[in-house]
């Protein structure tokens, strides 16, 4: 595989290839494993990440990288094959989330700054030698009536942008995800205020990437959609997708190769509607692909339960999951296929 950080970006939004977000925090998949009665271990989170990421079907045909949580990054699978290998073996590229979380802002109530910079160069080089070609970074932007500020906003793109720099030195592909939050409090925005937030956001940002001299055509952006609160929820699958395409149209330059969405607080079938509906409609200078973490896992979780011998059960509900995101990426995604299958 090349190591230029074009030709990375470009693998990883290859046609009908998306990304699976399997980089949940310690804390966050404890949530998901306590959803069907699992204790959060080293072994069982292990276990669960090598289920998907050995869902040969899924990988070789519709998962183009894997966003990997650092314990991960360095586990072995039950045979003792690094999981970084098991991914590599499946024609799919291993990255790293590498941020420290969202954080309280200083002086800026109800708002986060994104930590994890310090060191990060030091971390970069590690991660590279244990296979990561790419990472991400995630920036949130919280939303209300009167929020964001404009503080938080560029305090966030400057972090992303700082972030994607180091990246891009260390030979790793950035992912620059600046989330405006769907179902954060109070969750009951508007689609007009979802559109005028994301295009602020995203404005920032690329002046940001700008000012730190990232190479656009070395990085990846992974926002949310232009989508209403999910305590006020009106807007059809269509006007979604138009208000989203006229938000990228005016902020995200052609030199940038992909776009990743996240499904940020969407059902499953949203999240792939939405995506579907883009690509159906639309001729674009970026590819429009997924990066899902819990609208790829959800019904794969659900099917694993935990069990040994549901790990086939698991895998077909990925892959299934999996290829319906991939039509969504190819705008050929279909409601009754949907439920057909």
């Amino acid at each position: 595989m090349s190591e230029r950080l074009e030709d990375i970006a470009v693998a990883m939004v290859a046609n009908g290839r998306g990304l699976l977000a399997a980089d949940e925090s310690t804390a966050t998949i404890k949530k998901r494993f306590d959803g069907i009665g699992l204790e959060s271990t080293e072994t069982s989170r292990r276990d669960y990440r090598e289920m998907l990421v050995r869902a040969d079907e899924a990988m070789r045909k519709y998962i183009s990288g894997v966003i990997l949580y650092e314990e991960t990054l360095f586990q072995k699978a039950a045979d003792g094959t690094p999981l970084v290998d098991v991914i590599r073996a499946a024609g799919s590229i291993p990255g790293i989330k590498v941020d420290a979380g969202a954080k309280p802002m200083t002086n800026f109530p109800a708002e986060t700054i994104t930590e994890g910079l310090d060191g990060l160069a030091q971390r970069l080089t590690k991660y590279y030698e244990a296979g990561a070609r790419f990472a991400k970074w995630r920036g949130v932007i919280a939303i209300s009536d009167t929020l964001p500020s404009p503080g938080a906003v560029r305090a966030n793109a400057h972090a992303l942008a700082r972030y994607a720099a180091l990246c891009q030195e260390a030979g790793i592909v950035p992912i620059v995800e600046p989330e405006v939050l769907m179902d954060g409090a109070p969750g009951d925005h508007s689609i007009d205020r979802s559109q005028e937030v994301t295009e602020w956001t995203l404005r920032v940002t690329f002046e940001a990437l700008a000012e730190m001299r990232v190479k656009l055509e070395g990085m990846i952006l992974k926002p949310s959609m232009v989508i209403d609160g999910k305590k006020a929820r009106k807007a059809s699958v269509a006007e979604v997708a138009e208000r989203t395409i006229k938000v990228l149209r005016r902020t995200v330059p052609s030199a940038v190769p992909g776009i990743a969405f996240l499904s940020g607080g969407q059902t499953t079938e949203e999240a792939t509607a939405h995506l579907s509906a883009m690509n159906a409609t639309h001729i674009l200078p970026w590819k429009l692909t997924f990066s899902y973490g819990r609208a790829l896992q959800q019904e794969a979780l659900s099917a694993w339960n935990g069990k040994a011998e549901n790990v086939a059960a698991g895998q077909r509900a990925f892959s299934h999951r999996a290829e319906m995101c991939s039509l969504a990426a190819k705008g050929s995604w279909k409601k009754d296929l949907e439920k057909a299958a």
